[in-house]
């Protein structure tokens, strides 16, 4: 990524945060509104099985990006939708698909207003193209974080591929609108690729080292720490905090989240320090 960032310099003023960000953001139409930019894709075989419902892997298409966007503290609007599909996966297949689709756009107000069908003789893949909106005054970046802000992530990790969590996730994209109006995290962003891949990116983007405390790591049930750490498809919420926040934080989300589990795993340190994780490695999308 850094190789192929440093082809695509930033040369627009209207850039507010690009490349390294969970979304784009760039000024919009409307003063102090940042407009998001998302795109996001599954791969059969990858992401969803053949076997799986076409209904399932079409809300899990859509919530991916619907996750990048709340964890930017923002809104979803608009989407695009690509599918470049085998022959036997037109017809009913295609319209279980966009069953899927349509229901997370109900859910989380975006509108499907268009996009493009392609044929393949390889695996399936669905793309999908969403914007959002924040008030630039909310908008969430991976990098403000600070040596000594606290960690936090939401729900359990581990296991979502065996459980099936992956198809049927539900974007923390309540509890991110609640957090960035009540507490306004320092950093911010959805754990995709796993806490040992996607913390030291948080970590990096902010110019900062962390201290996991791997006991702290919430665990689904069945799940071994390592796989918590690396499996990723969790899509749960991981952010900074001052810790003069922080008790606060907490009781308040006791009240507003009950059945949602809040973890404190860490903190931010100085650049260089890297503890916590040993040899857990997140997931990799080009490993064999």
């Amino acid at each position: 990524m850094a190789r192929l960032r440093r082809l695509l310099p930033a040369t627009s003023d209207a850039v507010h945060a690009g490349i390294g960000d969970d979304c784009a953001a760039v000024a919009g139409g409307k003063q102090g509104v940042l407009v998001l930019l998302k795109t996001d894709c599954v791969v059969e075989g990858r992401h969803f099985l053949a076997s799986d419902a076409s209904s399932a892997v079409g809300w899990k298409a859509a919530c991916r990006a619907v996750s990048d966007i709340a964890a930017c503290g923002g809104e979803s609007r608009f989407a695009l939708v690509t599918c470049v599909l085998q022959h036997a996966q037109t017809g009913r297949w295609l319209e279980g698909l966009y069953r899927g689709l349509s229901r997370a756009a109900r859910v989380y107000q975006f509108e499907i207003v268009g996009g493009e069908l392609a044929r393949t003789d390889g695996p399936a893949m669905i793309s999908v193209a969403m914007t959002g909106e924040v008030l630039r005054r909310k908008f969430v970046p991976r990098g403000g974080g600070r040596p000594g802000d606290f960690l936090y992530v939401t729900g359990v990790l581990g296991g979502s591929m065996r459980s099936g969590w992956h198809l049927r996730f539900t974007p923390r994209a309540a509890e991110a609108g609640w957090l960035t109006e009540h507490f306004r995290p320092r950093a911010m962003m959805d754990v995709s690729d796993g806490l040992a891949a996607d913390l030291p990116r948080l970590a990096a983007a902010s110019g900062t080292g962390f201290v996991l405390d791997p006991s702290c790591v919430p665990r689904r049930r069945g799940a071994s720490l390592r796989q918590a750490l690396g499996e990723g498809e969790d899509f749960e919420l991981l952010f900074a905090v001052a810790p003069s926040r922080a008790t606060l934080l907490e009781a308040a989300w006791r009240k507003k989240f009950p059945r949602v589990k809040l973890s404190r795993i860490g903190r931010l340190a100085p650049a260089g320090t890297a503890e916590g994780l040993e040899r857990a490695s997140g997931f990799d999308h080009f490993a064999p």
